[in-house]
């Protein structure tokens, strides 16, 4: 069990760090469907892993001068996510306090993850049909990237695809430097949450050899990721981040069976 974990957690951030999408998205709902661990140490260990990559990602971006991000409008976004990401995990201890099945938390969890997989497929197939945005304002970017943090944090996938619509939308961006931005969003509401969780004693009970482990994939699915996203143009990552989000739909779907049974 644990060596499909680590293929799904390498897997799921090379994907990640070629669309942008962190790889929690991935990663959460499928640790979820092997019942590996209760749900809050999957988000644990998912944070942990798309931290890992996404830290590389950026750093790695930095250093080689390839850097597509704009501190004027990208740093308030991923200031306002960290925050949110604070807001999103007490929301998530609220609503999973709030049933006394954890299951149950797994299952809004699973619910929320098929409705907005779902509209960021439709969205991503019509978007070029759609008048965008450009949003400019500090205090709308650090509003905006707050919701962000929120729905990221609570859903515990880090990221994920609604932070590509929100890029597209509000500020009109090309898939590839959307996908930069997406990193580099995650990277700071990843932090601050996992941070807060390690403060809190949210990492009780997780296998710390595990949790090493999945980290290392992280690592090198960053590294693949960011080589074969330099080699592909923006129609090719739509297509992929296209065909990632049917198989996320299926298996959030088959995750609300799972829990209703459970």
């Amino acid at each position: 069990m644990q060596a499909l974990v680590l293929l799904v957690s390498f897997f799921a951030c090379t994907v990640g760090a070629i669309c942008g999408i962190g790889g929690g998205i991935i990663i959460k709902p499928v640790l979820d469907a092997t019942g590996v661990a209760d749900v809050a140490t999957i988000n644990f260990l998912s944070g942990c892993t798309v931290l890992s990559m996404t830290l590389y990602s950026v750093l790695k971006a930095k250093v080689s001068g390839t850097s597509t991000i704009d501190p004027k409008t990208d740093t308030p976004l991923a200031i306002g996510a960290a925050v949110g990401g604070l807001a999103g995990k007490e929301l998530f201890s609220v609503v999973a306090g709030l049933f006394p099945d954890p299951n149950t938390a797994g299952a809004v969890q699973a619910g929320l993850l098929l409705v907005i997989t779902l509209g960021t497929l439709v969205y991503t197939i019509y978007k070029e049909k759609i008048p965008t945005l450009q949003v400019t304002s500090v205090a709308a970017c650090l509003a905006i990237g707050f919701a962000l943090g929120v729905c990221s944090s609570f859903l515990g996938i880090g990221g994920g695809p609604i932070n590509l619509v929100v890029l597209f939308y509000f500020f009109t961006m090309a898939t590839k430097r959307a996908a930069s931005s997406s990193l580099y969003i995650i990277l700071f509401s990843q932090a601050t949450s996992t941070a807060s969780s390690i403060v809190t004693g949210g990492y009780v009970g997780v296998d710390l050899m595990l949790l090493a482990a999945m980290v290392v994939c992280g690592i090198l699915g960053g590294i693949v990721g960011r080589k074969i996203n330099s080699k592909i143009d923006d129609r090719t990552v739509d297509k992929l981040f296209m065909g990632l989000m049917v198989l996320i739909i299926l298996i959030n779907a088959y995750n609300i069976w799972k829990f209703a049974l459970a």
